[in-house]
């Protein structure tokens, strides 16, 4: 007997109950813990250079390579869990990220460091889309899907806020290495509860693995991330523009070898998926405003107003309040009848609300800023939230894994264009108001300026200081306009692109 593809809309699927419920919270862990370590070496690298004495080079792939790797395999391990199993990767994942997370913590070398680091970012590749496929498979109800989706955005946007609080609490009154024993608990719940509570599922006919695919994503992802981060934090130097052209060269043959294989990593057919496409482009753009945003708040809390890094990062924490209201409630306008296109649209017009009133900050507006950070997040949680949910439930169940790595991937590609674009704007901005007789120094950045105006003498100092300080806020005004201006365009497009993508509404 043929099944209808329709029957679905009349035999209602089946409902997740406690275990499956119980599992999503053992997911959450790892999630949380993965999250938060994309930000948790924050206040620990003194600590680290004091301990370690790592090179310059070296501390800045201490900060760095958990990232690059991570970003680098989503698609190759979201690919794998799906021919492999998505809880037998989830569970290698975590073993791997706990042994890690061990060794980083008793590192007698930067070089041990930074291997673990390394070995990190590999765990966490395949924890992310592991996760995500999991939920997709326990919750087949799509309104419970969606609350279950909804949870998982919010765990993930807060931990990478929790990170660095909980680095700067930790070092206060542990050593350096306590950042990283955090993690075994939960990795050591999750390998004895996942095999009694989390099922398996794979692709019943996966196909070989496509192993040329596996160089080919991960040249065209890394040069990318490097690049854009590079250009962010030190200027559109010819050397970074070419690593991203070459990155995406690379990401051109990628995409030739997934339309050309017999058996592609990730199969095109999922862009052909009514509402997929449009889900993976609104939530690059999505993670465009939330990282772009982070660039200049995490500054101005520390460098304009003075704050400590710690007391900085504990401010910060005041937007994640309503962050985590707003995942439930575009959810909640979902399933009571809301168009998911009026309900993301309202979300990206929310961020852009938030990036209008950062434009509107002064010197010395802390709750302005604050305030303006979390309707920016909030509206683009409601974003995330509702782009997963269609995306994953656009997706074959076997196909799980591709689609969320995909997600992830350009999430990742989103936050790093994000930094690079507004960054550039208001470091543009910034030289351009300060004074032609500052130091070069002073010139380059805020924190330039700050050190040189504080080995020069009283008024002096003083007066190179205030004018940096309202440089690099002028910096920030000029930066959120054009956030304003991207997330509202993202707010026109949603309107049009998602009217037709009824997947998963009801």
């Amino acid at each position: 007997m043929t099944t209808n593809p329709t029957s679905t809309a009349t035999t209602p699927a089946p409902r997740a109950g406690r275990r499956e419920w119980t599992a999503l919270g053992v997911l959450m862990l790892p999630l949380l813990l993965v999250s938060m370590d994309v930000s948790v070496l924050y206040f620990a690298i003194p600590a680290i250079s004091a301990d370690l004495h790592p090179s310059g080079t070296q501390q800045l792939w201490i900060f760095d390579i958990y990232a690059f790797v991570l970003a680098g395999l989503l698609m190759t391990m979201g690919s794998l869990g799906d021919r492999i199993g998505r809880r037998r990767l989830l569970l290698t994942g975590a073993a791997a990220f706990g042994a890690a997370s061990l060794i980083a913590a008793y590192a007698d070398s930067a070089g041990t460091l930074i291997a673990a680091r390394a070995v990190l970012g590999i765990g966490g590749a395949t924890l992310m889309p592991s996760t995500m496929a999991l939920i997709r498979t326990m919750f087949t109800d799509p309104g419970q899907r969606a609350k279950a989706i909804g949870l998982w955005s919010g765990v993930m946007t807060g931990g990478i806020a929790l990170g660095s609080v909980m680095s700067g609490v930790l070092v206060e009154y542990f050593w350096w290495g306590s950042v990283f024993l955090v993690n075994l608990p939960a990795m050591a719940l999750l390998l004895v509860l996942g095999p009694v509570l989390l099922p398996e599922s794979r692709d019943p006919a996966p196909g070989r693995f496509d192993w040329p695919s596996v160089p080919l994503s991960m040249a065209a992802v890394l040069p990318v991330i490097y690049g854009l981060k590079e250009i962010t934090s030190e200027g559109w130097h010819v050397e970074y523009v070419l690593s991203v052209t070459v990155g995406l060269l690379f990401a051109a043959l990628f995409v030739h070898r997934q339309r050309t294989a017999a058996d592609p990593m990730i199969s095109p057919a999922l862009f052909r998926r009514p509402g997929f496409a449009p889900a993976v482009v609104l939530n690059l753009v999505s993670s465009f405003g939330m990282l772009g945003s982070a660039f200049f708040t995490t500054q101005y809390l520390q460098s304009v107003l003075g704050k400590s890094a710690l007391e900085a990062a504990l401010w910060a924490l005041l937007p994640s309040v309503p962050i985590g209201m707003a995942a439930p409630l575009a959810t909640s306008l979902v399933q009571k009848g809301v168009d998911r296109a009026h309900v993301v649209t309202a979300g990206f017009a929310t961020g852009a609300a938030g990036y209008g009133l950062l434009a509107l900050a002064g010197t010395d507006s802390m709750w302005l800023v604050l305030t303006a950070a979390g309707v920016l997040a909030s509206g683009i949680v409601m974003v995330l939230s509702q782009m997963t949910d269609l995306a994953m439930s656009a997706a074959p169940v076997e196909r799980a894994g591709s689609a969320s790595s995909l997600l992830e991937t350009g999430a990742e590609f989103g936050g790093a264009l994000g930094m690079a674009v507004l960054g550039s704007i208001g470091t543009a901005l910034y030289r351009h108001g300060m004074p032609s007789s500052a130091p070069a120094e002073a010139r380059e950045t805020l924190g330039g300026a700050l050190a040189v105006a504080g080995h020069l003498p009283g008024r002096t100092g003083d007066a190179l200081a205030t004018a940096a300080r309202e440089a690099f806020t002028n910096g920030m005004q000029g930066a959120a306009i054009a956030g304003t201006v991207v997330l509202a365009g993202a707010a026109a497009a949603a309107t049009t692109t998602l009217r037709q993508s009824r997947v998963g509404d009801k």
